[in-house]
């Protein structure tokens, strides 16, 4: 897609859960490949992972990010995985001014691409030939902080860029049970249905949920809820409500639910295949950075 062009870009929050899906094939991977495959061709996708997670907002900006393995006790084929896209100096420029007065750092050599980022994009975009950057998180700021500079990158959609958050709505790992591969415990349900009702009637509302009952349970952390409030920026920001792409739980305490904005008609059927991996040989799933 040129520049010129003015078609709006869609925009999605993909639940990654187990850094396994990156390897194998289930309902959520295919979903994930379904995705790329309906949207029109970006000219670069940004993405807002959970595990860049810092004390900053930043981008990276180096023309050749490298593949960071963020985790431990996982097989060796998932630590041979690459993901080669070039990097984009020149997006990473284009953030730092559409967001003014939110100021942007440029990481030029420290990051890359992390798993909470290829472990989706293997799937969406297998060919790795799409430039890609990375937005941070910034630990520092609150919710409402990240809601906003969500709907600041608004514009990126008009010039062809496709922009991604990549966590989990309910991300409680010490609840995890591995034995439980595709089911949700009653109070990570009720909260992922509240998200699911606001994304579809006032996404910018979701920011408030730090007053949910089951918040503390289904968000231990902020990290992994951290990049919905992108995707609720950009569907606040254009006047959308967000539909839901794939939906589902793993080990209990995960929610997987994915949404889209602006995908309309060329939203994709998604399968009903497989479950979620299975357990790493680490001992315990908080420790493996998931």
């Amino acid at each position: 897609m040129g520049d010129g062009m003015t078609e709006t870009m869609p925009a999605a929050f993909l639940g990654h859960g187990n850094p396994m899906n990156a390897v194998e094939r289930n309902r959520y991977t295919e979903a994930w490949q379904a995705f790329g495959a309906a949207v029109p061709r970006p000219r670069a996708i940004l993405v807002v992972s959970a595990h860049w997670y810092i004390n900053a907002t930043a981008i990276t900006a180096m023309s050749r990010p490298r593949t960071i393995h963020d985790f431990y006790g996982f097989p060796p084929e998932l630590f041979d995985v690459r993901y080669p896209a070039p990097g984009a100096p020149e997006l990473a420029d284009e953030v730092a001014e559409v967001v003014k007065p939110t100021w942007v750092g440029h990481d030029v050599d420290s990051w890359g691409l992390d798993h909470g980022t290829w472990s989706v994009l293997r799937h969406a975009f297998p060919d790795a030939d799409i430039p890609v950057v990375q937005l941070s998180i910034n630990a520092y700021q609150p919710f409402e902080y990240h809601l906003r500079l969500g709907a600041r990158l608004a514009p990126l959609r008009e010039r062809g860029v496709l922009i991604v958050g990549s966590g989990n709505i309910v991300h409680n790992l010490g609840g995890v049970d591995w034995q439980q591969p595709e089911s949700g415990f009653p109070w990570a349900r009720r909260f992922d249905d509240r998200v699911r009702e606001l994304l579809s009637d006032d996404p910018a509302a979701v920011a408030g949920l730090a007053s949910h009952p089951d918040f503390e349970a289904a968000v231990p952390t902020p990290d992994h809820f951290i990049p919905l409030l992108y995707l609720a920026g950009l569907a606040g920001a254009g006047g959308r409500p967000a539909d839901v792409l794939v939906g589902g739980y793993a080990y209990g305490s995960l929610s997987m639910t994915a949404y889209t904005v602006d995908l309309g008609s060329a939203a994709p059927t998604v399968g009903q295949i497989g479950a979620a991996p299975g357990p790493p040989d680490a001992p315990s799933a908080d420790s493996t950075n998931i």
